[in-house]
C-alpha cells in the first residue's frame, strides 16, 4: 500500500507544482482584474464561465471519465488507440457543435442574462474558449493515462504563460475589459492545444468507432448526469446571484470563491493524479485499504488548508484587491467556501470507489439531491444574506454528497474507511475556525491558530504509531 500511495503522491506533487505555479499566477492577476474590471465586469466574467462549463458538462457525455476507464481495461496498444481517438473524435464533434451554436445565440442569450446586448461579444469570447477548453483536455488527458506527469505540468505552464501574456496585453495594454479577460485566457489552450495535437497527430488520426462509442456512453451519460448535479452546485449560486443580488454582489462572491479555490488546486493537483491511479489497482483488498487512507490523507490536507484560508482571508483579499476596499467584504465567505471544497474531495474519493465496479447508474442521484439542496438552500437565502447565503448552500450540497456517496459506495465496494479519524479532522478544523472568527481578528492569532492544527489533534488520539514517528523525526514533541 505504501508503494502506491507514495507513487500517488508523486504524480500529485508533480501536478500540483503546475497548479502551483497557476494558483500564483492567478493571485498575481487578481490586483490587476480589481483595478482594471468593475465588481460587475468580474461577475458577467464568472457568469459566462459557468455557463460554458454546463455546456462542456453536456457535450462530453461523460467521455473524459469513460476515457480512463476504457484505457485501462486492456493494455494492448491498439486497443488503447481506439479508445483514444473515438473520445478525441467524438469530442472534437461535439465541442464544433456547441460552439456554433452558442455564437448564434449570443444576443438573446446576453439580453436574458444581462438586460441587453452589451455583453454579446463576451459570450461569443466564451464559445470559442468552450471549444479550445474541451479539446486541450481530452488531448491532454492521454499525457495523465500514460502517467506522464511532467509532459501533463509542462503543457499546462505553458498554457497559462501564454494566457497570462495575452491577457495582460489585452486588458492593460488595450483596456479591453472584460473580454480582453475572456480573449486572453482562451489564446494560451488555443496555442497549446494546436502544438498538442502535432506532436500527437499520428495517434490522433481520426476514426469514430460506434460501437465502442455506445459502450463508453452506457458508462460516462450516467457521470455526465452526476457532471451536470455538480456543475449547478459549483455555478449556479451565479445565476441566481446576479439575478436576485446583481452583477456587483456577483463579483463580490467571485473573488471569494477565487480565495477558497486554493483548496481546489489541491483537489486539482489530486483528481489529475487520482483517475489513473484508482483505477490501475488490480488487486481489490489493497486498493480498498489504499482508498481507506487516501481518503484520510486528503481531508487532512484540505481541513488544514481549509482553516488557513478561513482566517488568512481578510488579509488575503485585501492583497488580492489593494486599491479598491469595494472588495474586501468577499473574505466573509471564503472559510465556507473552502470547506464546502474539502468535503467534494471527500466525495470524489468514495465515489471513485464506486466506479471501480462499473455501477455507476446511481452517481446521477446522489449529486442530484446535492443540486437540489444547493438549489433550494440559493432561493431560500440568497434574497436575504446574499453571497453568504449561497456559501451556506454550497457547503451544505457538498457535505450532503459526501455523506451519501460514502453510504451508497459501502453497500457495493465495502472500504474500511476511518469514519473517527475524519470525524477529528473535521471537528478540530472547524473548531478552529470558529475559535478565530469570534476571537477579535489578528494575523499573529490566525498564524498561530493554523500552526496549532496538527498538534490538536495529538491528544485526542489521531495519529497511528508509523505517523507520529514521522511526526516527531518532523517535529522534536516530547523532548
Amino acid at each position: 500500500m505504501l508503494t502506491h500511495l507514495k507513487r500517488l503522491v508523486a504524480h500529485s506533487g508533480v501536478y500540483g507544482i503546475g497548479i502551483l505555479i497557476q494558483a500564483v499566477l492567478g493571485v498575481l492577476l487578481l490586483p490587476l482584474y480589481t483595478h482594471y474590471l468593475t465588481r460587475a465586469d468580474y461577475g458577467a466574467i464568472e457568469t459566462v464561465n459557468a455557463g460554458t462549463a454546463l455546456l462542456a458538462v453536456v457535450l462530453y457525455g461523460g467521455i473524459t471519465t469513460a476515457f480512463f476507464r476504457f484505457y485501462f481495461q486492456a493494455s494492448d496498444p491498439e486497443w488503447r488507440t481506439r479508445v483514444l481517438r473515438t473520445s478525441v473524435w467524438f469530442t472534437m464533434s461535439t465541442a464544433t457543435v456547441g460552439a456554433l451554436v452558442l455564437l448564434a445565440l449570443a444576443v438573446p442569450i446576453s439580453d436574458a442574462l444581462f438586460g441587453g446586448p452589451s455583453r454579446a461579444n463576451l459570450i461569443r469570447a466564451g464559445a470559442i474558449a468552450l471549444w479550445a477548453q474541451m479539446n486541450y483536455g481530452q488531448v491532454a488527458s492521454l499525457f495523465r493515462a500514460e502517467e506522464r506527469s511532467t509532459q501533463f505540468v509542462a503543457a499546462s505552464v505553458a498554457n497559462l504563460l501564454i494566457s497570462v501574456g495575452a491577457t495582460v496585453v489585452l486588458v492593460v495594454g488595450f483596456e479591453e475589459g472584460a473580454i480582453g479577460v475572456l480573449v486572453g485566457n482562451l489564446t494560451g489552450t488555443l496555442v497549446v492545444w494546436m502544438a498538442l495535437f502535432g506532436y500527437r497527430r499520428k495517434l490522433l488520426a481520426p476514426m469514430l468507432d460506434r460501437s465502442l462509442l455506445r459502450k463508453m456512453q452506457r458508462f460516462g451519460l450516467p457521470l455526465a448526469a452526476s457532471g451536470l448535479a455538480l456543475w449547478a452546485i459549483n455555478f449556479i449560486d451565479r445565476f441566481f446571484l446576479v439575478v436576485i443580488a446583481g452583477e456587483s454582489e456577483t463579483g463580490l462572491y467571485s473573488i471569494a470563491v477565487r480565495i477558497a479555490s486554493v483548496v481546489g488546486l489541491l483537489l486539482a493537483a489530486f483528481s489529475t493524479a487520482w483517475p489513473a491511479f484508482a483505477y490501475s489497482l488490480d488487486d481489490d483488498g489493497r486498493a480498498r485499504e489504499t482508498f481507506s487512507y487516501v481518503l484520510t490523507y486528503l481531508l487532512y490536507a484540505a481541513c488544514w488548508l481549509s482553516l488557513a484560508l478561513g482566517l488568512l482571508a481578510p488579509w488575503l483579499v485585501r492583497l488580492a484587491a489593494p486599491s479598491n476596499p469595494a472588495f474586501w467584504p468577499a473574505s466573509r465567505a471564503v472559510a465556507l467556501l473552502s470547506f464546502a471544497t474539502a468535503a467534494l474531495a471527500g466525495y470524489v474519493v468514495t465515489a471513485t470507489a464506486t466506479s471501480r465496479t462499473g455501477r455507476t447508474k446511481f452517481n446521477w442521484a446522489i449529486t442530484g439531491s446535492g443540486a437540489a439542496v444547493n438549489i433550494v438552500l440559493n432561493v431560500l437565502l440568497i434574497p436575504s444574506y446574499g453571497m453568504m447565503g449561497a456559501a451556506i448552500a454550497t457547503v451544505a450540497a457538498y457535505t450532503w454528497m459526501f455523506l451519501v456517496a460514502s453510504w451508497y459506495a459501502q453497500r457495493i465496494y465495502p472500504v474500511p474507511y476511518q469514519w473517527r479519524r475524519i470525524a477529528l479532522i473535521a471537528g478540530v478544523s472547524v473548531c478552529l475556525t470558529a475559535t478565530g472568527s469570534v476571537l477579535s481578528r489578528s494575523l499573529p492569532l490566525a498564524l498561530v491558530l493554523v500552526a496549532a492544527f496538527p498538534f490538536a489533534l495529538l491528544p485526542l488520539a489521531f495519529y497511528e504509531s508509523v505517523e507520529l514517528r514521522t511526526l516527531r523525526r518532523l517535529v522534536p514533541i516530547g523532548r
